[in-house]
Parts: C-alpha cells; sequence; structure tokens
C-alpha cells in the first residue's frame, strides 16, 4: 500500500524512528512525501548532571533532523513545546491542526493515546499519550470543522478532513513488511547519539520487537498500526 503523502506527528525527536522508522523509509523509497511533526523540543531527554535545557534543545533537533534527512523524509517541523509538560491545550489542537491543514495528507501517522503500558516493564510517556489525543482531536473536529480556529482560515489554511489515520500499536490490525528498510531505521535510530540508543542491546531489543510483529503479519520484520479508513464515512 502506498500513498501520495503522509504526515508522521510525534512527541520527541527520536520517537518517529522508533514507532515506524522502516515504514517511513519503505514508503520515501515507493515515492510517498514523507513529512514530520515533532511537537516537543525534547529538552528533556537527559539526566546528565549539568545538561540544560538550553543546550539539548539543539542537539536533540539537530539529531532529529539527521534521522530525517537519512530516512527520505522532505520536511521535519518543530512546534516547540516544553518537552515533558504537554497537555492538550487549546494551543496545541490549534497548532496540531495547523500542520494537518497545511499538508493535508493522505495518511496521518500518530502514537495510540490508549497505551498506558507495555507488559510490565513499560510506562507510556504522558507525552506521548497527548500527541495521540491532539491528533484525535484533528481527524475531528479539529482540521475538518470550518468554526474551529477561524485564525486558521485567515492564515489561509482550509478545512481537511484527514482520509486515513494510523496509530501506531503492538495491538495493530494493519502492518508493514519492513524486512528490507530494518537497517535504515537503526541507522537512524543511531542519529540520536545524545540518546544513547545506537548500541547493540538497543538494535536486539528494535530486531526482537519487529520480528515479533512481522511474525504475526507472515514477514521476517514489521512495524504495526490501528488503521482508520474515514473515507467511508463520506
Amino acid at each position: 500500500m502506498t500513498f501520495r503523502s503522509a504526515l508522521v506527528l510525534f512527541a520527541h525527536p527520536d520517537d518517529a524512528e522508533f514507532m515506524c522508522g522502516g515504514t517511513v523509509a519503505r514508503w520515501a523509497r515507493e515515492g510517498t512525501e514523507v513529512h514530520y511533526v515533532c511537537v516537543t523540543d525534547g529538552s528533556a531527554g537527559s539526566n546528565e548532571p549539568g545538561m540544560t535545557r538550553e543546550a539539548l534543545r539543539p542537539i536533540r533537533e539537530a539529531e532529529q533532523r539527521a534521522a530525517a534527512e537519512l530516512l527520505g523524509v522532505r520536511s521535519v517541523t518543530f512546534l516547540g513545546y516544553l518537552d515533558g509538560r504537554l497537555e492538550l491545550t487549546w494551543d496545541l489542537r490549534r497548532d496540531v491542526t495547523r500542520e494537518v491543514r497545511r499538508f493535508r495528507p493522505d495518511v496521518l501517522i500518530a502514537p495510540d493515546p490508549s497505551r498506558l503500558w507495555s507488559g510490565n516493564r513499560y510506562i507510556n510517556h504522558r507525552d506521548h499519550r497527548v500527541v495521540g489525543e491532539a491528533a484525535l482531536c484533528a481527524v475531528m473536529p479539529d482540521a475538518p470543522t470550518r468554526a474551529q480556529f477561524p485564525e486558521l482560515l485567515e492564515e489561509g489554511f482550509e478545512p481537511f478532513e484527514v482520509p486515513r489515520l494510523w496509530l501506531s500499536s503492538e495491538e495493530g490490525d494493519t502492518f508493514v513488511d519492513i524486512g528490507g528498510t530494518i537497517d535504515i531505521k537503526l541507522r537512524a535510530l543511531g542519529c540520536h547519539v545524545s540518546q544513547g540508543i545506537g548500541g547493540p542491546d538497543v538494535e536486539e531489543w528494535v530486531r526482537k520487537r519487529a520480528a515479533e510483529l512481522g511474525a504475526r503479519a507472515g514477514v521476517e520484520y514489521g512495524e504495526a498500526f490501528r488503521a482508520f479508513d474515514l473515507r467511508s464515512e463520506a
């Protein structure tokens, strides 16, 4: 399945690569225009003594741009919200809606806001869940409704109905074969040097998770999504 354009909405630098780096690389190779919108500044992504938000912010932006370039992403937009303090405000909904109306994608990819934890070893970051909620709000009612955000109309951003929403989910119903792109996904993750995610332990975990998802689709490596085809409501 290929699309003319895709918009990936995520909370922090590196989230997109973990969620769907293999899918992004595959789609970009097949001609899809992929655009990134990173909601936060990534400035809380270090516990190193002496590291400040001000110092980390440009590092994480540069790492994200390098990863995106490697994957073939056409553009990267940073909304600049403070990492770790994200809430579903009216301003956030407006800013996400602006980007959805700007890019008018065939498919919007976002984190699953219903994911609170995974197994008994991982609690999902609240910023991830808030971004997933913002994506749902953009789909309905924010992006398609003219009465929402009249200031966006003044900026030239007309309403847009998102035709497809794909939420990154281990309980997904739609799978993308990333056997041909898992290596570049790993290379893109390695661009995030400040996060220390380029080592063999991370590679082993990423391959294991992709193999588990791929097995459900009958392929070596896969990424999974809960896919909504919203065109049928028209």
